[in-house]
């Protein structure tokens, strides 16, 4: 889309989904993020819940209200009612995830009496919310398993987190994870100096691993690396990653 510089995901997501689930065995298959008010929630409740079961409970489904006007007229959709929307398609796809559902909401209704199959894994489909999506911070902590975000400033960003938490505090007994994007330029030199650059920085290794320092003291649990704008061979920043970064970084169990 020109007024937003890129083109979103090229491949369908749920399409893309299946092929990366017959490719791999172990690593976690995300979806940052979907639009909810764009698609029906039948959809993708089955459609998720298919992608879960080939991939053994790994998918991950990031949520939003979307934020992109001009694909609303094409589906001949409404802009300003997407939050109401959200919430309902969040239902539908909940309760689709019982056993022979009996509930009705503005996408349908079903009596008991039928069923959808297969079932998520793990009894329901783990569903981050983006942003505020349009909703009360309060209705994300509660309904939803976790956060997506953008990236702010340290100071701004822990301020986002503590929000959070302190809203799931009272609604759960447990925390719910909290993921943002970084996009970033990875420079030769693993000493040189960030510069900014849209929604991240360049800069060399060294700066890369202290900022993620800093983001998992204020308590982000996971960092998407956005290598769109970097200059370097791919392949070459991805095996750098690997071998300098990640080792800094080891996985650890998180329960959604």
């Amino acid at each position: 889309m020109p007024s937003f510089g890129d083109a979103g995901q090229v491949f369908d997501p749920f399409v893309y989904l299946g092929y990366l689930a017959g490719q791999t065995e172990h690593i976690a298959l995300g979806i940052a993020s979907l639009i909810l008010p764009l698609r029906h929630p039948a959809h993708v409740a089955k459609a998720a819940a298919t992608a879960d079961q080939l991939s053994g409970g790994r998918l991950i489904l990031g949520i939003a209200s979307g934020d992109r006007p001009d694909e609303y007229p094409a589906l001949n959709e409404a802009y300003g009612n997407r939050g109401e929307r959200f919430r309902e398609s969040f239902k539908y796809i909940r309760e689709m995830a019982h056993s022979s559902p009996a509930f009705e909401n503005r996408y349908g209704q079903t009596n008991g009496e039928m069923d959808m199959l297969p079932k998520p894994t793990a009894g329901k489909i783990p569903m981050l919310i983006t942003g505020g999506s349009q909703q009360a911070p309060e209705w994300g902590a509660h309904q939803c398993d976790g956060l997506i975000t953008y990236p702010r400033n340290i100071d701004d960003q822990a301020s986002a987190v503590r929000s959070w938490r302190e809203n799931i505090a009272s609604e759960t007994g447990f925390s719910k994870p909290v993921m943002q994007s970084l996009y970033i330029d990875l420079l030769a030199d693993p000493d040189a100096a960030p510069q900014p650059i849209h929604l991240g920085f360049r800069s060399g290794m060294n700066y890369l691993k202290a900022f993620l320092k800093s983001l998992e003291d204020i308590g982000v649990n996971h960092v998407a690396l956005n290598l769109r704008f970097n200059q370097g061979i791919i392949e070459e920043t991805l095996l750098h990653l690997a071998e300098d970064l990640l080792p800094e970084f080891p996985a650890r169990g998180y329960q959604l």
